[in-house]
């Protein structure tokens, strides 16, 4: 099962780099997003995956069962989930700012501070 999950993080991953050297925003952002469940992805696999008891101590016991489930890695997800939806309704706010504004959503053509055939910039100092 682990490397079920790990092989779907790789494709994940490799899917997420693909989209993020797009140059549609659109794509970009679809990519931040794919690449946000890779990581979480990874995250619960090195948490180890299978049936394991729950984190929860019994009756009178001071501590849970030695085969108990770290929930370290599902705090760290359940956050990570968070963030990551914040930052993608961020994102995807101002790219639709950003093509109100200057009407695309490519990035080659919202070059306004170096349009094509204008002087171009000192490549050396």
């Amino acid at each position: 099962m682990d490397h079920v999950i790990a092989a779907l993080s790789g494709v994940f991953f490799t899917a997420a780099i693909y989209l993020l050297l797009s140059r549609a925003l659109i794509r970009m952002l679809l990519g931040m997003v794919l690449l946000g469940n890779a990581v979480n992805l990874l995250i619960l696999v090195a948490g180890r995956l299978g049936r394991i008891v729950p984190p929860i101590a019994l009756d009178g016991a001071r501590a849970p069962l030695a085969e108990a489930a770290n929930p370290l890695p599902q705090a760290l997800i359940l956050t990570a989930i968070v963030i990551g939806f914040a930052m993608f309704a961020f994102l995807l706010v101002l790219a639709y700012r950003a093509y109100q504004s200057l009407e695309a959503d490519d990035t080659d053509r919202m070059r306004i501070t170096e349009p094509r055939g204008g002087p171009q910039p000192p490549m050396s100092y």
